[in-house]
């Protein structure tokens, strides 16, 4: 297998373990020092199956459909972008709702000891949609949260925040195009560095 169907099907076994709730090959995915920065989460990687477990117990579990990965590799170190519909089905004020939050998955892989892991996850938010699961059932939105929450993961916020998910109001998101820009340039600094060693 080349580099770059290794790394590809490494972000995409990582996903799958975490839709599937199979912890222990999510693990094997994920450097333990991995850095995540997702609206719901921030820290390391075993820090990140933990949470991901609680959530899946709270019922909260989402779903990930993917493109296909676009992989640039240097050396022992690669980058990946994929294109993600993440779909979660919850409770927002007693009604069932369908959410979808559109997002590309940034991450970095480095090669450890021979073994691509994940060492960095970065979404960059786009935008999202809420309806009511049973069509034509009301659906409450509170103004407020609505006022703060950021374009690119509005609905996302009122779902979770209203779960007493922590939302960061900072993420990477297309309503805000210069941070992103400056992501994809440290990525790909990065990625380069690697062959300047």
């Amino acid at each position: 297998m080349n580099d770059i169907t290794a790394v590809a099907q490494l972000v995409l076994h990582e996903r799958r373990a975490r839709d599937r709730g199979w912890w222990d090959l999510m693990q094997g995915c994920l450097a333990p020092d991995a850095a995540i920065r997702l609206s719901w989460f921030r820290g390391q990687g075993a820090a990140f199956i933990a949470a991901s477990q609680e959530m899946a117990a709270r019922g909260d579990a989402a779903t990930h459909i993917l493109s296909p990965p676009t992989v640039d590799v240097v050396g022992d170190r690669a980058a990946v972008e994929i294109g993600a519909a993440i779909h979660l089905r919850g409770d927002l004020h007693g009604v069932e709702v369908d959410l979808t939050s559109h997002a590309r998955l940034l991450y970095r892989a480095e090669r450890r000891a021979g073994r691509w892991q994940i060492t960095l996850l970065d979404p960059v938010y786009e935008y999202d949609s809420l309806a009511p699961s049973i069509p034509g059932t009301p659906v409450r939105l509170e103004a407020d949260v609505l006022a703060r929450a950021r374009p690119s993961y509005r609905m996302l916020t009122c779902l979770l925040g209203a779960k007493d998910y922590a939302i960061g109001h900072d993420l990477y998101g297309d309503d805000r195009p210069e941070p992103v820009r400056q992501l994809y340039g440290t990525l790909f600094d990065w990625l380069r560095a690697d062959n300047e060693k």
